[in-house]
Formats: C-alpha cells, structure tokens, sequence
C-alpha cells in the first residue's frame, strides 16, 4: 500500500503537535504538512500532493466548514475529514451536504483516528458513532418539522430568496411584475406558515433550510 499523504490543518498548537507526533509514527502514513488556518491549506495544496485533510472547524479567518468546501470544488480527489470537539447538528448536517468524507471528535482515540484515516484513503467514509446519532436524530427532526409545516409555494420560495437578498418589497414586485400589495400578502402568508414573527425569522429559516 503507498503512503497516505495527510495535511493537518488546526490553530490550536498542542493539539496540532500531538496529532502530527502520532500519526508521523504509522508506517502507512506521510505527514506532508501541518498548518494553522484555511488560507494557508489552500496555498499548500496548490504545488502539494495531498490524499486526506485532517481539519478543525474553528480557526481563524476561514473555519473548517467554508475549507472543506473549497477544498471540495477545487480538488475533488482529495478527502476532507473534521476532527473537532464541536458535534451541532447543523454543523454536522451543512458538512455532510458539502460532501465531507469524515467527522471525528477530538476524545476518538488513536485506534478510531487510524480507522477513520485507513476507510478515507480506500475511498469510504467515515464517521464516529456520535456524530451518526446526532446526524440522524436531526433529519428525523427536519423530517417531522418539514412534515407538520404546509408546503411552500413555488411564489413564496421566489419571495423568500429575494427577501434574504435584501431586496425591497418595491424590488420585489418589480422583479416578480407584481404589485407590492401581492408582495406583502405573500410575506405575511410566509410568516403565518412558517409560525414567524419577523424577516429576521424568515432569512434565519431559509438559510436553516437551504433555500436561500
């Protein structure tokens, strides 16, 4: 089996040394690098070969979520994989929806993280037991929600996503070549199917559900 290159990517310092320090001492792995933020990651893999990125998702500047997804649309063949203490639901469920390989928490122990290393570098995914259950049980939620809630409109989603655009209800009735009475009912209508009480819920609940 050739080497797996890995390029760790984690501000916080101790926990960046004891990884690279564990993994430089497996036979089947080259640690080609290890760095403290996302921008430095991206200008790596640009003249460096690289099979799996280990990252965390807070850090300074560009945090694991937006890396992993740039590293997705640029470099497709590499795999991503999250070693974190954060385990939110919707931070697991955005990742997952920008096709992350893996997602560990930072108490996995050394025989998991290897595991977890060993399925990326074969192709498979990989993710810990907890996070499965936290993935889950928020799809069973989103499942319940979406089937208790009225369906939205093909008019009131075109509505919402110029609304979270911050568009005026004059611009929204010019775009949509409707009058701004029409727009207003429409807005209300949203807010009464949705049980919200403000704009600031609608963009909140459009960016939750991916409309926007």
């Amino acid at each position: 089996m050739e080497k797996i290159n890995i390029l760790i990517v984690d501000d916080h310092h101790m926990f960046l040394e004891g990884l690279a320090a564990l993994l430089a001492n497996i036979q089947d792995v080259h640690l080609t690098g290890t760095l403290k933020n996302g921008k430095e990651a991206l200008e790596f893999l640009e003249s460096n070969t690289v099979d799996v990125v280990i990252m965390d998702i807070s850090m300074p500047g560009m945090d694991g979520i937006e890396l992993n997804k740039l590293i997705k649309d640029s470099y497709p063949h590499i795999k991503t994989m999250v070693l974190s203490t954060h385990s939110d639901p919707k931070t697991i469920n955005k990742l997952i929806q920008d096709d992350v390989n893996g997602y560990l928490l930072k108490n996995a122990d050394k025989s998991e993280l290897l595991e977890a290393v060993y399925s990326l570098a074969k192709g498979q995914n990989y993710f810990s037991e907890e996070v499965k259950e936290k993935y889950t049980n928020s799809m069973f939620a989103r499942q319940s929600k979406s089937n208790e809630e009225p369906p939205l409109s093909r008019r009131e989603i075109e509505i919402l996503k110029l609304i979270v655009a911050q568009n005026t209800t004059q611009e929204i009735a010019e775009k949509l070549f409707i009058s701004q009475h029409t727009v207003n009912s429409h807005r209300k209508n949203l807010l009464s199917k949705l049980g919200l009480k403000n704009t600031a819920g609608l963009v909140k609940y459009a960016l939750e559900e991916g409309i926007a």
